[in-house]
């Protein structure tokens, strides 16, 4: 009969294996949950987006995506409830319903390239990337970009591309963009992003300043070059750093 000090690492083993799996069940719980808090969101902002629920697609991506991947240990039991967390630098990763929100504005589809500005803690570039071909994602604080990108790469999101840098100007050398996202406040449109949206693309900003209402807008180019913006609902997003043109009071890449 073996030593039974042979037999406790098994037991470990066996211990850990146990812990793992009611983990994972735990998250895929706890990720159901923030999947219903957005559906009730949705249906009590209807008035606003104009629709009773966000596209299926969409949704399944939220369940599959490992929000708690993306945020601070020592914030992971909070990664599912449906508000924004700090994820340091003075930054956030954005509430689950404006993440799905948005996501569903923009309208991804098999076969998309998709410009994100501000990259965060990458959530959002990989929610577009299971919805998407190619995700193009810059953020301008270099810690953040350079987390982001290990970790995306991590957790086999293989499709974005992120770069540091200020997204004021896009990524022009990748573009056109079937669509583009911005996931902070600007105090206007970016010219260079209108530009670098493909005809018949769509844009997702939220505008305005760090002390006014902001409001989320879709940004629409029609096939003929010509422009159609609607504002969606108020939001409350951090707002863009970068260098500006003389009279642009804030936009660029979180």
């Amino acid at each position: 009969m073996p030593p039974l000090s042979k037999k406790i690492p098994i037991f470990l083993l066996l211990a850990a294996g146990f812990a793992n799996t009611a983990l994972a069940e735990n998250w895929e719980q706890m990720r159901q949950e923030m999947i219903e808090e957005i559906e009730g969101d949705v249906r009590e902002t209807s008035a606003y987006i104009d629709k009773e629920a966000l596209d299926e697609r969409v949704m399944e991506a939220m369940g599959r995506v490992p929000r708690h991947e993306f945020v601070p240990a020592e914030l992971r039991p909070h990664a599912y409830k449906n508000r924004p967390l700090p994820i340091g630098h003075g930054q956030t990763i954005s509430q689950p319903y404006i993440v799905a929100l948005m996501t569903d504005l923009l309208k991804p589809k098999p076969g998309h390239r998709v410009l994100e500005l501000g990259t965060g803690s990458g959530y959002q570039a990989a929610i577009l990337a299971e919805l998407t071909d190619r995700v193009f994602s810059i953020e301008i604080i270099s810690a953040l970009g350079e987390e982001a990108a290990v970790r995306l790469k991590r957790l086999g999101y293989t499709n974005v591309e992120t770069r540091v840098g200020d997204g004021y100007y896009g990524w022009e050398e990748e573009a056109p963009f079937d669509a583009i996202v911005v996931t902070a406040a600007s105090g206007q449109i970016p010219p260079p992003l209108i530009s670098q949206l493909k005809p018949g693309g769509r844009m997702v900003i939220p505008v305005g300043g760090r002390f006014q209402v902001q409001q989320l807008m879709l940004v629409e180019k029609a096939m003929d070059g010509k422009l159609t913006v609607r504002q969606i609902l108020p939001v409350r997003f951090v707002p863009l750093t970068g260098d500006r043109p003389a009279g642009d009071t804030g936009a660029g890449s979180r």
